[in-house]
């Protein structure tokens, strides 16, 4: 049986900027194309321009007076972050809306970053960090709400200090749990730092629940030749409307999230449906795991020593 269509109501962003990862495809491209149709400005930081291009086509054919920016940048290296940062600066103009989207998952081997980090905690953790460094002075001149997406996996797991690049032993799932933990600490610590020092920054969380992307198909460059068993059951189970969500209402917590005047600064969204897994966007129960307010102090400055960035403002 074919499932109602969700969506939710993005207000009008005429004037505002912003800056969405990992749009190139997938959820990110869907999140950028609500943002487009409700007259934001888009700047696309992707690591493939080939792919980004054609992003870009699929956004004008929904949004056709969308104006969208393509920037080179990959998260797998902290100088094309700082690169795409130091593009941005110099044009100088305020960003609003910063939707932290992209990522990887599970590769089947240990693989590193250019700078040498363990792939997933470098991708979908410091890589992000450097890129709110960089962006920093424009996100407090638009006042900017940063929404950071993480995972239903930062329900789970630890963060692994004892050996932060899972040099000694790999595990891909631990290793994607680390990241995604660190990632919601440093978002719920951006909010508290923000508020503290009077940033006039708002930093939340979304998650997306289980649909089926890309996170867990082929994906050569990751050494993943071929589809994982996960990800075909999960296809099977969003096309009957069976519990999981599919990429369109994957797309809507961090929408909601990022757009939503009801949103609130430190907490998170998420699928309503059973376990979360899919269903319209609602605030969720902040993950134990993020709760922790001196773990959440010891991730920004590990993050920053690892990063050599500095995410102060004078």
């Amino acid at each position: 049986m074919a499932r109602r269509p969700l969506d939710i109501t993005v207000p009008t962003l005429t004037g505002k900027r912003a800056v969405v990862t990992g749009a190139s495809d997938g959820i990110g491209l869907r999140i950028a194309t609500a943002l487009a149709a409700a007259g934001a400005e888009l700047v696309l930081p992707v690591r493939d321009l080939g792919k980004g291009g054609a992003a870009l086509t699929a956004i004008r054919a929904t949004a056709p007076a969308a104006t969208v920016s393509l920037h080179p940048m990959d998260l797998a290296s902290l100088e094309s972050v700082a690169t795409f940062g130091d593009a941005l600066r110099r044009e100088g103009d305020p960003v609003h809306l910063l939707i932290n989207n992209a990522g990887v998952m599970t590769p089947p081997d240990r693989r590193t970053t250019v700078d040498g980090f363990e792939l997933q905690l470098g991708t979908n953790h410091l890589g992000h960090v450097a890129l709110v460094a960089h962006l920093l002075p424009l996100l407090r001149a638009g006042r900017a709400r940063v929404t950071s997406q993480v995972s239903v996996a930062a329900n789970q797991g630890s963060i692994n200090w004892d050996d932060l690049n899972w040099e000694r032993s790999y595990d891909g799932m631990r290793a994607y749990s680390q990241s995604k933990i660190a990632f919601g600490l440093f978002g719920v610590e951006l909010a508290r730092r923000s508020a503290t020092d009077g940033w006039g920054i708002t930093s939340n969380l979304s998650h997306p629940g289980v649909a089926p992307t890309s996170l867990l198909s082929a994906r050569p460059e990751l050494g993943r030749a071929g589809d994982t068993r996960s990800v075909r059951v999960i296809r099977w189970l969003s096309a009957r409307g069976i519990l999981v969500g599919t990429p369109e209402t994957a797309a809507l917590p961090a929408l909601y999230a990022a757009t939503s005047p009801d949103a609130k600064d430190g907490h998170l969204y998420g699928p309503r449906g059973p376990g979360h897994l899919g269903g319209a966007p609602a605030e969720q129960s902040l993950y134990t795991r993020l709760r922790d307010q001196d773990e959440a102090r010891r991730v920004w400055q590990v993050s920053e020593r690892l990063t050599t960035t500095s995410l102060t403002l004078g």
